[in-house]
């Protein structure tokens, strides 16, 4: 299960993206970006986040750590700038803390990155269609000279509208707007990492997403989302193992 803490100070906003995170610090004495439910994407972005990142984490891919943060609106009301008022005040309850890497730059493809972090980094994008990783946006650190995979709230587009778990299952995957591509191979960690990829583990790693998040979005009706918390757990180990099994069809 995630931990859960309490933010203590909003530091600053983080307007490289359009979700609008903040940089604060929390009961725990660490630093996290946070990233707000009332935030435009909305709590499924959250969901992705947690999934792709503790499943990437299981496989050996380096992905900072996550909490799950309790933002007091009173923080919010502090803020000056009228916009982080909104959306912290909003996001009152549990938000999303993403570990804060002090010093991490930008990856760019002048930084020699060992093959088998970058075969990792890519089979996972390709197994949940992680759109969000381009070289206009890699969506990658470089930290303790280590490649560090962020941002996964664009992965995992079934959710969005719901469906058969076949119509996510064999969705090609664009290889060729990938930042990483042709620096490692997915295929060569195919076996090992689809070997971890279990019911057990993916069933663990559902759990730690608040009921709330997992609920149908009232602003967006879809007749075939999952009406309750339990059947969208079910519901995202289903879609998962669907697509681990046609995985000839996404692979390069």
């Amino acid at each position: 299960m995630l931990p859960r803490i309490s933010a203590t100070a909003y530091l600053t906003p983080l307007r490289e993206g359009g979700s609008l995170p903040g940089l604060m610090e929390a009961d725990d004495l660490g630093t996290y970006v946070v990233k707000f439910t009332g935030a435009g994407q909305g709590p499924k972005a959250l969901v992705a986040e947690i999934v792709v990142g503790e499943l990437g984490r299981a496989l050996g891919v380096a992905i900072p750590d996550l909490a799950l943060v309790e933002v007091h609106p009173e923080i919010g009301r502090r803020e000056p700038d009228e916009e982080v008022q909104e959306l912290v005040t909003s996001s009152a309850g549990l938000n999303l803390g993403i570990d804060f890497l002090p010093g991490a730059v930008g990856y760019d493809r002048s930084f020699a990155v060992p093959r088998d972090e970058v075969a990792r980094v890519l089979w996972l994008d390709g197994f949940v269609a992680n759109v969000d990783r381009s070289a206009r946006n890699t969506n990658l650190l470089i930290w303790h000279r280590r490649l560090w995979a962020i941002d996964h709230g664009a992965c995992l587009r079934f959710h969005h509208a719901w469906g058969a778990p076949e119509a996510f299952a064999g969705g090609a995957y664009r290889w060729s707007d990938h930042v990483l591509t042709g620096r490692g191979d997915p295929r060569a960690v195919h076996d090992e990492l689809s070997d971890l990829v279990t019911a057990d583990r993916l069933t663990t790693i559902l759990a730690s997403v608040p009921d709330d998040w997992l609920l149908p979005d009232p602003t967006r009706p879809d007749p075939q989302a999952p009406p309750n918390a339990a059947s969208a757990r079910a519901a995202y180990v289903d879609h998962l193992l669907a697509r681990l099994a046609a995985a000839d069809r996404w692979l390069p």
